[in-house]
């Protein structure tokens, strides 16, 4: 009988994702190589032989994180294109980092956990740089797509509100992640449309 073969390419995205599951459950600091062996139903040795460290394993998840969130929100940014009134179009766009179902919940919780870890741990830090850049990004994006169509007031000073619409989605990610009682995701999406109303 001939060896079974691992797609290492599969094996370490189920690592990720094992991580994922325990960071939600129980925090950054649970996500042992042990714990997320238990998780991935894999013997410890198997994430060693992926991973040449806890740190590496962490690091890989994250990037993991990021590239899936870039990959849903540039497809809707592609949405934007040829499009007269924005408003809702970016309001779609933008709701899509913000925890308004299970999917979307547990990304805020995973971007909340890992850049709060990134503190004091040096090593995340480049990692949660590129989340706190990915977001400005976007949003920069989206508002200047929307000045062009004229969706936004004339004379928008774009990278001021950028940041400022930035500010807002983190504290309504926030709110919602440790808050979601109080900021449901009908109140999440009604604060985002009255901010982007706001700018007409």
């Amino acid at each position: 009988m001939s060896p079974r073969v691992v797609d290492p390419v599969a094996r370490r995205q189920a690592v990720a994702e094992a991580v994922f599951r325990v960071v939600v459950r129980d925090g950054v600091e649970q996500a042992s190589l042990r714990n997320v062996a238990v998780e991935a139903g894999l013997a410890i040795g198997s994430i060693r032989h992926y991973f040449d460290s806890h740190d590496d394993m962490i690091i890989f998840a994250v990037e993991a994180l990021i590239h899936s969130i870039d990959q849903r929100v540039m497809g809707h940014v592609r949405s934007l294109a040829d499009r007269t009134d924005l408003r809702r179009p970016a309001e779609r766009v933008l709701a899509e980092v913000l925890p308004l179902d299970e999917r979307r919940r547990d990304e805020a919780v995973l971007w909340l956990a890992f850049v709060t870890a990134a503190r004091t741990r040096p090593s995340l830090r480049p990692h949660a740089e590129r989340l706190y850049d990915g977001l400005r990004r976007l949003c920069h994006r989206a508002l200047t797509v929307m000045a062009a169509s004229g969706t936004v007031a004339s004379g928008l000073d774009v990278e001021l509100e950028s940041e400022r619409l930035a500010s807002l989605l983190n504290g309504l990610t926030v709110d919602g992640v440790l808050h979601p009682d109080r900021m449901t995701p009908e109140l999440t999406v009604s604060l985002l449309r009255r901010h982007l109303d706001s700018l007409r």
